[in-house]
């Protein structure tokens, strides 16, 4: 690793298109300019690394980038979710709701990439295809769709646990001649409902936050469920000036809470287990938790509830019955009542009057359970039931979660070996962040990581930070090489799995677990998180790095 740039600032590797011409070489190159692509830029460039960022879209941003689909905001307080390294950024910055709308998350990281310079070493609408390690050269060679080449010492992917977007297996999808959007492709234009006769796939978090927007616009919508989610309310608002002032006042405070919290949020467990206190004070702390903002009534509970079947199920029927209250047709109602899972057990999409678009005559629920999709057609969908006509169809149905990124991109590590193929069972790693058999390759929010089920841009921080540690410990001891020993990562899943056993998380198919319908080999069910909470992963990476970075091996 070099402590002067091997590349001047402002150098750009598009001359690596010109035929013949050797790749750019940079200390590190970066897969991603979302929150951790960014972030890692800003501490490899105080390391006087140079650093090159490679971007599929147009703008920073990731996952704010691209997912610009009606209702699209955080499910995150808003001023527990931005970063925190800046004192200078959290000063400027005033958020005007509790739970920011995308467009002004996106101006939010528009504005830190501003302050911080960091366009300079990004280069946009450059998707990466495929990365090898020359293990003689000890480098990593990339190679992107655009023709560009570049090669560093050392890879790092920040590609986001929800940044490959998959279409449903249905025939006839290319045939339809009005206008058809996925919620994580949406399009930069405005998309206009009014009158129109919509049509929406798919009732997870982005089918929510859709539906709950179109409803109000729209001349009809049909709403095609596959599988029923539990939600939860968000209750939103704006933050007043006092609010704004207490925010900015309280900013240590609000992340040290964060950082002693399981998911990093600002909602902690309640000590007691469910069954330990009486039905009446359980209801009465439900109905609490239900009436407050955010995850609180996911995350924020009981602390058996997402462990134990029994207490869980005192908090599911809490919550049908809720819904049940909410919807006046009580068939419809049941319709929308998961009875494969029990709440929380997935991931909880969080929602403003979802469950009275029901009650709306324009609104129509479709249960893909009991009539299924044969087709797309040229006018609409056709079901076993019947055809039904759209001008614009919907596709909220998600994304190749966690590994779906990085298996859309050829990585290849020592001999040859194949990542997707080596993951093909399940991912291997040490720490959520390296696999062995691949030299210098640092996975930032990778799986069997906290941060996939985090308050994200809390461990993204704590990724980032600790992985710029590693890089400086190397750089001051003249080492180049970092891989993760096999019995380290072979520990380390075993340690995932184990933790992973005691959840209800691990009992139930979701993307937690791996499962995805729409992608080929991801119905072998392999759990892709890390559920030892937050502060335990920290502390294992501590304790790693402490330990003359024990486990990895170090050249």
């Amino acid at each position: 690793m070099s402590t002067t740039p091997t590349a001047t600032p402002d150098a750009t590797p598009d001359a690596a298109r010109t035929a013949g011409q050797a790749p750019q070489r940079y200390d590190a190159i970066i897969i991603g300019a979302g929150m951790s692509g960014m972030y890692q830029l800003h501490r490899l460039r105080a390391l006087g690394m140079s650093v090159r960022v490679f971007e599929a879209g147009s703008g920073v941003g990731g996952t704010w980038y691209w997912n610009r689909y009606p209702g699209a905001r955080f499910d995150s307080e808003s001023w527990s979710y931005g970063y925190s390294f800046s004192d200078e950024i959290l000063k400027a910055w005033d958020w005007t709701e509790h739970f920011a709308p995308q467009p002004e998350t996106l101006r939010y990281l528009e504005f830190v990439a501003d302050t911080l310079d960091l366009r300079r070493d990004i280069t946009f609408d450059t998707r990466v295809r495929s990365a090898a390690f020359d293990d003689t050269a000890g480098l990593w060679r990339i190679e992107t769709t655009t023709g560009l080449t570049a090669e560093a010492r050392f890879l790092i992917t920040a590609v986001g646990p929800l940044s490959a977007p998959t279409m449903p297996k249905l025939p006839g999808i290319d045939t339809f001649k009005g206008a058809s959007y996925h919620t994580g492709l949406w399009p930069h234009h405005p998309v206009d409902f009014a009158g129109k006769r919509v049509a929406v796939i798919g009732t997870g978090a982005s089918g929510v936050q859709t539906i709950q927007e179109v409803a109000k616009v729209a001349g009809h919508l049909t709403v095609f469920q596959r599988k029923p989610n539990w939600c939860a309310p968000l209750h939103n608002a704006k933050i007043t000036p006092d609010e704004q002032r207490r925010i900015k006042a309280s900013y240590d405070e609000i992340f040290a809470r964060c950082r002693e919290s399981h998911g990093c949020f600002i909602h902690k467990a309640d000590p007691r287990k469910a069954m330990e206190v009486s039905p009446e004070a359980r209801e009465a702390f439900y109905e609490k938790l239900y009436g407050e903002p955010g995850f609180g009534i996911w995350i924020g509970n009981f602390r058996d509830v997402l462990s134990d079947e029994a207490a869980n199920a005192t908090l599911t029927d809490f919550i049908a019955r809720k819904i049940r209250a909410r919807v006046k047709d009580p068939r419809i109602a049941d319709k929308l009542i998961p009875k494969d899972h029990g709440f929380g057990t997935r991931r909880v999409p969080l929602e403003t009057n979802y469950y009275e678009v029901y009650n709306q005559d324009n609104v129509e629920l479709v249960d893909l359970r009991e009539t299924p999709i044969e087709r797309i057609t040229e006018t609409g969908i056709r079901t076993s039931d019947r055809d039904f006509a759209f001008d614009i169809i919907i596709y909220a149905t998600g994304f190749d979660a966690v590994t779906g990124a990085l298996d859309r991109i050829d990585v290849r590590g020592t001999g040859g070996l194949s990542l997707r193929q080596k993951w093909a069972e399940g991912p291997r790693t040490y720490l959520g962040l390296m696999t062995a058999g691949f030299p210098n390759l640092l996975t930032l929010v990778g799986p069997h990581n906290s941060a996939t089920f985090c308050n994200i841009p809390r461990c993204i921080e704590q990724n980032v930070d600790w992985v710029t540690d590693l890089l400086r410990t190397m750089r001051d001891k003249g080492l180049t090489r970092v891989e993760a020993t096999r019995d380290a990562e072979d520990a380390w899943t075993a340690h995932v799995i184990e933790l992973g056993q005691k959840m209800l998380f691990t009992k139930v198919d979701s993307w937690f677990m791996g499962i995805n319908s729409n992608v080929e080999g991801k119905q072998t069910r392999t759990f892709l998180l890390y559920s030892g909470g937050a502060p335990m992963y920290r502390e294992k990476c501590d304790e790693v790095a402490a330990r003359d970075y024990e486990g990895i091996a170090l050249a």
